[in-house]
C-alpha cells in the first residue's frame, strides 16, 4: 500500500525545499520495486503557486480529499529574505488536520508556520540557521537546536534549511523501509551518505569561513587540508603561515575562535568522515591518511565531534559496495 505525502505550499514557497521532498520520497521503492509513497503537493485554494525563485508549482487543493488517509503532512519553508505576505489564512484550514497525519514535520522556516499554530510548544526543533535566533525569540515555549540538520520528537519532525529536507526524507524512508532503501534513494540523488540527524548545518570549513571573515587564514587552512598527514603543531603552522608561534596562536584564537590544535583536529575528523562516507579503506588506513595515526585516535576525536565511533558512523551512513 502506497504511504501518501503531502506537502503544503503557498505563494513564495522555496523551490528545492518542495521539490527536494518531491523526488526523495518518488524514488523510494519497496522491496519488489513498485513505488513506496503517493506524493501531493498542496496550496489552501490548490491551483498555480509562484515559488521564490518565480517557477510556479501545480499544486492540489488543501481540503479534506487531499489529506484523506496521509501518512505524513510537510509544511515548506520560504527565503527568510522574501517571506510569504501572509500565511494566516493557511494556518486556519491547516488547524483543521494536524491530528490527522502519523507524522507531521516543516522543511526549513516551515517551522514557523508550525510554530504558530502551537504544535512545537515544549518539544526540540530546528529551522534554517539564519533564522533559528528569530524563532527562539518568538516562541520561547520551543527549545530550539540550531546546529541540527533534523530534530524528531515523536511524531513531530522538523529540519534546517534546504537540503536539510532532503535528508529529512531520507531519515523517513529508512524509517519506513530500512536502511538499504534510503541509501538507495540518497545514491540515485548523488548524495554520499544520509547525514544523521544530530550533525552540524555547518562543515567544518564553513564555520571557520562564517569565523575568519576576513579570510586572513584561507591559505593556511587549503595548507592544512592538503598535509593533513604531516607535522601540523602550532611551530609549523606559525612557520608556514610566517608568523612567530606565539603571535600566531594569539591571533588564529582571535580570528577564527579556536585554537590552531583544535582545527587541525576538525579539519582531520572532517577528512576522515568523508573517506569512511565513499571509500572502503580500513579504518587504520584512514587514520594514517587523516593524521591521526592510529585509529585509537582518531575514534576518540569522532566521538567528540559526531558521538559515535568511525565503525559505527561507517555503518549507518557509509557508501554500501555493490
Amino acid at each position: 500500500m502506497l504511504r501518501k505525502i503531502v506537502i503544503v505550499a503557498y505563494d513564495r514557497v522555496k523551490l528545492m525545499d518542495v521539490c527536494g521532498v518531491v523526488q526523495a520520497f518518488s524514488d523510494a521503492r519497496q522491496e519488489d520495486g513498485r513505488s513506496a509513497y503517493h506524493v501531493t503537493v498542496v496550496s489552501e485554494a490548490g491551483g498555480f503557486v509562484t515559488t521564490d525563485t518565480g517557477l510556479k508549482l501545480d499544486t492540489a487543493p488543501l481540503d479534506q480529499a487531499a489529506l484523506r488517509s496521509v501518512d505524513t503532512l510537510l509544511v515548506a519553508g520560504f527565503d527568510p529574505a522574501i517571506p510569504p505576505t501572509s500565511t494566516a489564512s493557511l494556518r486556519s484550514r491547516l488547524s483543521d488536520y494536524l491530528d490527522e497525519p502519523r507524522r507531521l514535520g516543516s522543511i526549513c522556516t516551515g517551522a514557523f508556520i508550525l510554530a504558530e499554530l502551537g504544535v512545537l510548544d515544549g518539544l526540540e526543533a530546528t529551522t534554517h540557521w539564519i533564522v533559528c535566533d528569530k524563532l527562539k525569540q518568538e516562541y520561547p515555549a520551543i527549545k530550539v537546536k540550531p546546529d541540527a540538520i533534523f530534530i524528531t520528537s515523536g511524531r513531530l519532525w522538523t529540519s534546517a534549511g534546504v537540503s536539510a529536507g532532503i535528508d529529512m526524507s531520507l531519515a523517513m524512508i529508512e524509517e519506513d523501509l530500512g536502511h538499504l532503501a534510503a541509501l538507495n534513494v540518497a545514491r540515485g540523488l548523488v548524495l554520499f551518505l544520509k547525514r544523521p540527524g544530530g550533525q552540524s548545518q555547518f562543515s567544518v570549513e564553513l564555520r571557520q569561513q562564517l569565523r575568519d571573515a576576513r579570510g586572513r587564514f584561507d591559505d593556511l587552512h587549503d595548507w592544512i587540508r592538503s598535509n593533513l598527514d604531516a607535522d601540523l603543531s602550532v611551530l609549523r603552522l606559525a612557520e608556514v603561515a610566517r608568523m612567530s608561534p606565539r603571535n600566531f596562536a594569539r591571533v588564529y584564537l582571535r580570528e577564527t575562535g579556536e585554537s590552531p590544535g583544535r582545527a587541525v583536529e576538525r579539519l582531520r575528523t572532517e577528512a576522515a568522515r568523508r573517506l569512511l562516507e565513499a571509500a572502503h579503506e580500513p579504518i587504520k588506513v584512514v587514520a594514517r591518511r587523516t593524521g591521526f595515526g592510529d585509529d585509537e585516535r582518531m575514534r576518540r576525536a569522532f566521538v567528540r565531534a559526531y558521538g559515535v565511533s568511525p565503525q559505527d558512523y561507517r555503518t549507518r551512513f557509509g557508501y554500501l559496495k555493490n
